[in-house]
């Protein structure tokens, strides 16, 4: 098992919302007492019978209380009977229980206008595996084929790991969309999973993937919407400041998991190689997410952005950071790269027009230096000083 970094605070009932297998119930099973009295809604026959008869939920409380002193509920994937948390509101507030509350679906909680504590709940989330929480198990090239889900990286053989993530696909389609009924039709949704897939990381046009998946503008927009809402992915939205006029402003999608990424799209068995055009725009996806993975870990409130122009300069990710200055990046997955800052133009030219802000190159090469504006970091370096990490 490996120890997350996530830290929900104790001192208050909390949600834990995140994906499909990123250990949610794991992570409250090591933090939380002993003693915690659990609802696990997975199960389906407890799950139909509190949706069918709700106050049975309050009579299971009360009975444990008159056996002993009771601190802590869990209550696994709520939004599946999102009415419970009506009784948590007043179990919180007349009681002085805690509640730790986990959900892959923050649709069904918002789609059902359920009880959502007004505060009294703190929000986490969590992730897959960062490279901080596989330590020495880490691999680059692991990571950017299979993902970082967990149960992939405890498996040892790659047919396995193949096997897991169809699975994984297919029991979200069952589970999350067509049981939960978050769309019509899902033969559509299908398609367009296969498509968004492809356009990972790139900005998005709405119409095309729309004739691509036989549908229209607005289906498309609410697919994406799914999406984020079920934590399989989020938008990294462009930069807005005084260049705004001759930006792109459309935003880019990507999916929570690489390994996942690439079940979607089918390509499992298609290894991502340093010397493939894959790779690239893998090693963007990965920095990208452990950016913001360590945003949410550790509380840093940093927010992310991406730059492009009509005349095609782009920034890949712009960092901003309260009190301090943005960080312009420009990603690179070589080990070995230019340090030529001509080779750099697009960013030192752009950087011009934003304020208090740094240029970083980051990518696989170890030698750190800088050259005029242009600062040159391994990832992890990058990642060090960003979230303040410890050497």
């Amino acid at each position: 098992m490996y120890r997350r970094i996530s830290n929900p605070l104790l001192s208050n009932s909390f949600f834990l919302f995140g994906g499909r297998g990123t250990g949610k119930s794991t992570l409250l099973k090591a933090i939380l007492p002993p003693d915690t009295l659990w609802f696990d809604l997975l199960q389906e026959d407890l799950a139909n019978d509190l949706l069918a008869n709700p106050e049975r939920f309050l009579a299971r409380i009360k009975a444990e209380q008159r056996k002993r002193k009771l601190k802590w509920i869990a209550i696994d994937e709520v939004q599946r009977v999102p009415g419970l948390l009506n009784y948590v509101h007043s179990l919180i507030e007349d009681e002085g229980l805690f509640f730790a509350l986990t959900g892959s679906s923050a649709r069904k909680l918002k789609r059902g206008q359920a009880n959502l504590l007004a505060g009294r709940a703190f929000t986490n989330t969590l992730h897959p595996l960062t490279y901080l929480e596989l330590d020495g198990d880490f691999s680059i090239d692991a990571v950017l084929n299979w993902g970082s889900i967990p149960k992939v990286c405890s498996l040892t053989q790659n047919e396995l790991k193949q096997e897991f993530l169809r699975s994984y696909v297919n029991t979200y389609l069952k589970e999350e969309i067509k049981e939960e009924q978050l769309v019509r039709k899902l033969a559509p949704f299908v398609r367009f999973l296969e498509i968004a897939a492809q356009s990972n990381g790139t900005v998005l046009n709405f119409a095309k993937i729309a004739r691509d998946c036989g549908t229209d503008s607005p289906t498309i927009e609410r697919y994406f919407e799914i999406l984020q809402d079920t934590y399989l992915g989020f938008m990294l939205t462009p930069f807005h400041e005084s260049i705004r006029k001759r930006q792109v402003h459309r935003s880019k999608f990507y999916f929570f998991d690489l390994g996942v990424k690439r079940a979607l799209e089918g390509l499992l068995t298609v290894p991502v190689s340093e010397n493939g055009t894959s790779y690239g725009r893998a090693f963007e996806h990965f920095f990208i997410l452990e950016c913001l993975r360590m945003n949410d870990y550790f509380r840093k409130d940093f927010r992310f952005s991406y730059l492009r122009t009509k005349d095609d300069l782009e920034i890949d990710l712009i960092v901003e950071r309260p009190g301090k200055s943005r960080i312009l990046i420009e990603l690179k997955s070589s080990q070995k790269i230019s340090v030529h800052p001509s080779d750099y133009r697009g960013l030192t030219d752009l950087s011009v027009d934003i304020p208090n802000s740094e240029t970083w190159i980051v990518s696989q090469q170890t030698d750190e230096m800088q050259l005029g504006k242009l600062r040159f970091l391994h990832w992890q370096a990058a990642m060090q000083l960003l979230f303040d990490l410890a050497l």
